[in-house]
């Protein structure tokens, strides 16, 4: 298998154009190719062209006013935009004046808000590309998934392969791409980080605790953490605060990088089988992905929360303002006490769809909880039955 039909889905009407964001090797470019196989594709990833259009960003303009009429009937492709900043002058300009429209394609919108660049003023919409989900796959082996990741690339090589390329992807990309955006100067700091962030990965946060392991300040902590989410390498989930409570935390958010495969990588895990702490963190990591990207693809406008008591009590995922609570285990057998947070918070917060997603066999009621296959309840998400 070496093409996946995705399920974003661009659709732009005459004089619309659009940004498509995405972490580095989801699939990005050769989704436009195939989506858009008739546009002109610039890519700043190309020295020579890269070079030429930073000293001279006016020289896109120039080259577009001399192609043919026919050719710019199709939206126009700039991949790593983020790359030349200063071309996005020369974008609007053209989509005013010349009616042109735009696929801005690249990896990280931070540096272009954080240099106050021109980002068309509402003239795009936003479409974000993530790693690989269960509804575009056949049959999908649950442990390879878990140890693969689902960056297009490393989920179809095999397990020799997948590793090599997930360590060259944490050391070549994750660090030295952000280090080449200049998004942060001190690089044995940033490094001491991330490395610690795979320890923390999915908990809740203690910036202080983090800021002491790494020798830095809670403040630059924060900033990192923010740098990751910006870059769309991480997805930040803050706690459930419908009402005040005194019992329940509501300030320290948790963090969970953009895919499964680099997560695990970077933590040393490797999965054997499908059962214990490890899988069950990992099998709950899968789960959200799959809701952000369920989430961005179908435009729902959904919080995705975590909700926890001083006492220990967590439900690993509140959807919309409290109206669904699910909570994941990787065990093939719930036993009574895994009902004991889910029945906390629907009894608290009258949820009205409660799930404990896990590797049984057969759905099943428990009251007001259902118990479900995580492949039952992937189906079920993605056919709109959840949401």
């Amino acid at each position: 298998m070496s093409f996946v039909k995705r399920i974003l889905n661009i659709e732009l009407p005459s004089q619309q154009s659009a940004f498509l964001w995405g972490a580095r090797k989801t699939g990005k470019s050769t989704y436009l190719k195939n989506r858009f196989p008739n546009s002109l594709v610039f890519d700043f990833l190309k020295t020579d062209f890269f070079l030429e259009v930073s000293k001279n960003p006016a020289l896109l303009r120039e080259r577009l006013l001399a192609t043919d009429k026919s050719l710019l009937e199709h939206p126009v492709i700039l991949d790593e935009v983020q790359k030349v900043t200063q071309v996005l002058n020369e974008v609007h300009w053209l989509i005013e004046n010349k009616g042109l429209r735009f696929i801005l394609c690249g990896s990280s919108a931070r540096k272009l808000r954080r240099g106050h660049v021109n980002l068309l003023g509402g003239r795009a919409w936003r479409y974000e590309m993530f790693p690989l989900v269960s509804a575009e796959l056949k049959n999908i082996n649950l442990l390879h998934v878990l140890n693969h990741g689902m960056i297009p690339a490393h989920y179809l090589q095999d397990d020799k392969e997948c590793r090599r390329s997930l360590k060259a992807y944490i050391g070549d990309y994750l660090k030295e791409e952000i280090f080449a955006e200049g998004l942060t100067r001190n690089i044995p700091a940033f490094s001491r980080f991330f490395d610690v962030f795979g320890y923390s990965h999915g908990e809740i946060t203690n910036y202080s605790n983090i800021a002491r392991d790494c020798g830095i300040d809670s403040k630059t902590v924060k900033e990192y953490y923010q740098i990751l989410v910006d870059t769309l390498l991480a997805v930040r989930i803050e706690p459930f605060k419908k009402r005040q409570s005194r019992k329940i935390i509501t300030k320290a958010p948790k963090y969970y990088l953009f895919d499964v495969g680099v997560a695990n990588y970077l933590r040393k895990w490797h999965l054997e089988e499908e059962r214990g702490e490890e899988f069950g963190r990992a099998l709950e990591h899968f789960i959200l992905m799959e809701l952000v990207a369920f989430r961005a693809y179908n435009e729902k406008d959904f919080e995705i929360n975590f909700w926890r008591t001083k006492t220990g009590l967590e439900v690993d995922f509140i959807l919309a303002g409290g109206e669904i609570a699910i909570e994941v285990k990787g065990t093939s057998r719930i036993d009574r006490k895994d009902f004991y947070a889910l029945e906390a918070f629907a009894e608290e917060y009258l949820s009205k769809k409660n799930f404990i997603i896990c590797n049984e066999k057969d759905k099943r009621l428990h009251g007001k909880i259902e118990v479900i296959p995580w492949r039952d309840f992937l189906q079920e998400l993605w056919s709109g039955n959840i949401l």
